[in-house]
């Protein structure tokens, strides 16, 4: 039975990337880009051919066949004056099965194309060919895995070009590395480099999956979302969509943070995303959280957004009470600055015998204050906001693992908000959730204090022979070097 739903499930995830292949198809070679701005046509182009092989590669997983060769232009041969390395690969042993000793009789060459800034280089790698003359046994060393079966980049060069820094971290469209590669000796065409880039999202999906998993195993979690831009191929414009942002609690040692991009604000992304998790989630006063919320999820809310009504009002000098109301909460964030180095317990303890009668004294203020003041001015509304958001903005009185407002995932949306100065736009859903997954890997790496690009090319180069079961090891806040964990 399992096994018929198994089997039900793969056709029908086939039948819809199929159908979804065929569209980007018709996307591809069949819309009149030139009706688009020239900078959004290229990076529409980029798009869709990273999109079609991700969707060629995912058709191959599901179905065991690669996809057909024929028509495929032969790869050119890489520049002479490019420095080479030589890596040999023989089998470890030379003596045959039956005691004879084997000749080398030959050699197989793949070379492959590694960057660092600046500069192209050439990995030679070369497989001896050992026969035995006794029995004719053929021995080679098999080929080392690739992350890209067959590929021409290294590793390196995939986490250099793709995600993985420059595209994803520094936010560069494909176009622009094209013309960077052109200058470092090598014109990489945009065609390709988006095939790798569409090859490398679905090959750091369980990657993705796995940290998500271990994301949702904590009791204490932010949610934030920000909007972005989509491109609309067939209407030739963009859409508002949203990147919405999760990450294990401020207060808990573990440092993660997953982006997931959707079409919308609407709340249904943010309960497809946490699923039957139920804990606490630390969030804005947005609508889109309520159902959660009624669903049984505990809310705690953002001192943070309380005290920003309070200096606005200060800021355009409206509001007499605003000073007052701001240096209040300033004593409430005194009192967490000593309370960050303690454990969930002692925080707690100190926050019911400091923290709490100075809320306790804050709404009897307030209270006094809202009776004095009219209904629908500036001051009201931010007093009625404190007091509609009273129960989430104390409850971190009550939990020593939740803090006292969300900034540390608003911090963790900020490089989004700069990346977006320089990709504008997501070109597609697909790619959208493409570049969520692969920037909650960087972001990832930056919190546990990794380099992106030393894990990412350690991760590529790792991941083809890792054990499904032992995903976990290279995940952010896991990951050991490979030649740091041999010692």
């Amino acid at each position: 039975m399992a096994q018929d739903r198994e089997l039900i499930w793969r056709q029908a995830k086939i039948d819809q990337l199929t159908h979804e292949l065929s569209l980007h198809k018709r996307w591809r070679f069949g819309v009149k880009t030139e009706r688009l701005p020239v900078a959004q046509a290229q990076l529409f182009e980029e798009t869709v051919e990273a999109d079609l092989a991700a969707m060629t590669e995912e058709l191959e997983q599901l179905s065991g066949k690669p996809a057909s060769s024929k028509g495929q232009a032969k790869r050119k041969p890489l520049p002479p004056e490019l420095p080479r390395t030589e890596i040999h690969h023989e089998p470890d042993s030379t003596t045959c099965a039956c005691g004879c000793e084997m000749r080398r009789i030959g050699e197989d060459v793949a070379e492959k194309l590694d960057y660092t800034p600046g500069t192209f280089s050439v990995e030679r790698h070369i497989r001896g060919k050992w026969v035995c003359q006794a029995c004719e046994t053929l021995v080679q060393a098999p080929v080392p895995a690739h992350v890209i079966d067959k590929g021409l980049p290294t590793t390196g060069l995939l986490a250099q070009v793709l995600v993985l820094v420059a595209k994803y971290q520094d936010h560069l469209p494909l176009y622009r590395q094209e013309g960077i590669f052109g200058r470092a000796g090598l014109a990489i065409p945009q065609s390709t480099l988006a095939q790798w880039v569409g090859q490398m999202g679905v090959r750091l999906q369980p990657l993705l999956d796995a940290l998500k998993e271990e994301l949702l195993a904590f009791p204490v979690l932010h949610a934030d979302e920000t909007p972005v831009a989509m491109l609309d191929p067939g209407a030739g414009k963009t859409q508002r969509a949203y990147l919405w942002s999760y990450s294990i609690g401020a207060h808990d040692p573990v440092r993660a943070v997953i982006y997931d991009f959707a079409d919308s604000r609407a709340g249904k992304h943010a309960r497809a995303f946490l699923g039957d998790w139920r804990g606490t989630l630390v969030c804005d006063d947005y609508a889109g959280y309520k159902a959660l919320i009624a669903q049984g999820v505990t809310e705690a809310g953002c001192m943070a957004h309380a005290r920003r009504k309070f200096f606005e009002l200060q800021e355009h000098g409206q509001s007499q009470i605003a000073g007052e109301a701001l240096a209040r909460i300033a004593a409430l964030y005194g009192i967490e600055q000593e309370a960050r180095e303690l454990d969930a317990e002692a925080r707690q303890a100190l926050r019911q015998t400091q923290a709490k009668p100075l809320l306790d004294d804050f709404k009897t203020w307030l209270l006094a204050c809202r009776g004095k003041i009219p209904n629908g001015s500036s001051s009201a509304k931010a007093i009625d906001y404190t007091f509609k958001r009273w129960a989430a903005l104390t409850h971190y009185l009550t939990d020593g693992r939740v803090p006292i407002d969300n900034n540390w995932i608003e911090n963790q949306i900020r490089p989004i908000a700069i990346g977006r100065k320089n990709w504008l736009f997501a070109g597609s859903l697909r790619a959208g959730k493409r570049a969520a997954a692969i920037m909650s890997l960087i972001q990832s790496a930056r919190l546990n204090g990794h380099e992106p690009f030393a894990y990412l090319k350690d991760v590529l180069t790792r991941l083809p022979t890792q054990p499904q079961r032992r995903i976990g090891e290279l995940l952010p806040h896991r990951w050991k070097r490979a030649d740091a964990a041999m010692f």
